[in-house]
């Protein structure tokens, strides 16, 4: 059986561009929208890590050595989260921010201040975040 040729086969109408026009749109937009709401930290995720956090954070509580936990941990991983944030939710990169701002403040606390610091950055802060993320893009 011979194959076909193309050059010989009939010619179709052009299909109107308005026809497929609105499909094309709306996946485009749908696309965009979904794009815009990518967060590569899970919501559900960040509440686990919080909650860890506020455990580790107890047993820290009793060690000998309160200055052994300074706010430049905090300060460090902000800035990980801001930069790593840059391209998610704007909740991602405001968390990071927050991060920093206690670990700024726990450079000049007390040192005996310092399990109270980590708890609320590493804590309070995941576990609110987490919640918000969860809640507003669904992760």
């Amino acid at each position: 059986m011979a194959t076909p040729n193309p050059s010989r086969s009939p010619r179709r109408a052009p299909i109107p561009i308005d026809s497929r026009a609105a499909d094309h749109l709306r996946y485009i937009r749908e696309t965009m929208e979904r794009a815009a709401e990518f967060t590569a930290v899970p919501g559900w995720g960040g509440v686990t890590i919080g909650l860890t956090a506020l455990a580790a954070a107890l047993l820290a509580s009793r060690q000998a050595t309160p200055r052994a936990w300074p706010g430049v941990w905090l300060l460090l991983y902000g800035t990980a989260i801001v930069t790593g944030g840059a391209f998610s939710v704007r909740a991602v990169p405001i968390m990071g921010l927050c991060l920093m701002a206690l670990g700024g403040f726990a450079l000049f606390a007390p040192g005996s201040l310092g399990n109270i610091f980590m708890a609320a950055g590493f804590g309070l802060v995941h576990i609110a975040f987490g919640f918000w993320i969860a809640l507003r893009y669904g992760g």
